[in-house]
């Protein structure tokens, strides 16, 4: 309680100070009613993406899909990145599913019969018909070739855990425990970035900006411009919320049962 009364008043010390001069331009651009359980985001074919007990579904109003397999137990992380070839990770079984855009099954991918010992605990897509992989049995991260069945290290052994991934195609990225913030790109090259805010949820745009969630307030941040103050509080109208997603100037906020779909521009 007291931590987060403490981050308030810092946040409020730095709006005050730094968002006279600069704001982030934002407007509402429609609000959408789902029943859902998570939101995952949107693509660029506007397509939002969801889970409804354990079915991975995606709609756009008109057209449907659903994905469900209970064999493999709860969905542990899925990546959206590549809208043509979406990536399910279940980590009670170690293993990895991917589907085209209507929802096919194309590859699966169980780690625990790779000739190399693999143990995933984090999975997202990468270039090259490649996927990213945490190996928690040597904490390294790794690269895995789905088409040739390849798996090579690209990193060291990782100091701390790991709280909070995201990946793209050519970068990996991963807050530890003490919130020290990393990059590691496809040829292995780690970059320490710095170190991020106490938060509850959060999106990295690129290696120098990111936007996250503290007791239901949204904040940007750019590690490489001073002049914004660094910090800059994004006004949306809802008081509470679950979680947010952005891409290509949209900010998504699902409030469980309805997303509202913003956009935004950053100074």
């Amino acid at each position: 309680m007291y931590k987060n009364l403490i981050f308030l008043i810092l946040i409020s010390s730095f709006s005050t100070t730094f968002s006279q001069d600069k704001k982030i331009q934002i407007s509402t651009i429609n609000s959408i009613t789902f029943d859902a359980d998570q939101f995952l985001g949107i693509d660029s074919f506007g397509f939002s993406y969801l889970i409804k007990n354990n079915r991975f579904i995606k709609s756009n109003g008109k057209d449907a899909y659903e994905y469900k397999n209970i064999s493999l137990g709860k969905i542990t992380k899925i990546d959206i990145e590549n809208p043509l070839k979406v990536v399910l990770f279940y980590e009670d079984f170690n293993t990895v599913i991917l589907l085209d855009n209507q929802f096919n099954e194309t590859n699966r991918i169980n780690f625990s019969k790779n000739t190399t010992p693999i143990l995933a605990s984090r999975i997202g897509i990468a270039s090259q018909n490649q996927l990213w992989v945490f190996n928690t049995l040597n904490q390294q991260i790794g690269l895995y070739n789905y088409l040739k069945d390849e798996y090579k290290t690209v990193s060291t052994p990782l100091l701390e855990n790991i709280k909070y991934y995201q990946s793209n195609f050519n970068v990996f990225y991963w807050i530890d425990e003490e919130n020290n913030w990393f990059s590691c790109d496809i040829f292995g090259k780690v970059v320490a970035l710095g170190k991020i805010p106490d938060f509850d949820d959060l999106t990295i745009l690129n290696n120098h900006q990111y936007i996250f969630k503290k007791t239901n307030l949204l904040f940007f941040k750019d590690i490489s411009s001073p002049e914004l103050g660094n910090l800059l509080q994004i006004e949306i109208s809802e008081k509470t919320f679950g979680n947010f997603h952005y891409k290509d100037q949209i900010l998504s906020i699902f409030t469980f049962g309805e997303i509202t779909n913003y956009k935004i521009i950053i100074p």
